[in-house]
């Protein structure tokens, strides 16, 4: 059986800014659709089960930018990856975690999470390019590695907390 590769790096794009504040139903019907799978993503004060805005409120956006460490990321689909559906990650890591930190006065950006299935005895890698946060193709490297559709993602937009 196939193991799972979680590829953790926070691939950003920059929105519109949005006036609404952080329900589900005020995000764009293609924010909404990217979440599927069951994936978690937990913070020290926030769950992120669902797309979602990060809200203003409690300080959150200010936390996740510059206070929480890397999350705790659950997938209770996990088939044979059991330490996976408990949240405690193993495997080499190809990058470590760096916190969502959008520019002031940007707007909003994504901030997705894609759990993909690894073939059997593929060794995953990044180039040197590939190395650096937001300056590789991913959809290259996703084919590079016949990773295919992601089996879970889930994604949460947020703005600079000055903003």
């Amino acid at each position: 059986m196939a193991l799972l590769t979680l590829l953790l790096g926070l691939f950003v794009f920059v929105l519109e800014p949005v006036e609404a504040e952080t329900t589900q139903s005020t995000l764009d019907p293609l924010d909404l659709s990217f979440c599927h799978g069951g994936l978690e993503v937990i913070y020290p004060e926030l769950d992120i089960d669902k797309c979602l805005m990060i809200p203003k409120n409690h300080k959150f956006r200010e936390k996740i930018s510059t206070v929480w460490k890397a999350p705790q990321i659950y997938f209770s689909g996990a088939e044979q990856g059991y330490s996976l559906e408990k949240g405690e990650m193993q495997g080499m890591t190809l990058t470590d975690y760096h916190p969502p930190t959008p520019p002031q006065k940007t707007g909003f950006h994504r901030y997705q999470f894609m759990l993909f299935e690894q073939p059997p005895h593929t060794k995953i890698s990044l180039t040197e390019k590939e190395s650096s946060r937001g300056k590789w193709d991913f959809q290259a490297f996703v084919e590079r590695f016949k990773l295919g559709e992601p089996v879970a993602a889930l994604q949460f937009l947020t703005q600079n907390f000055k903003d």
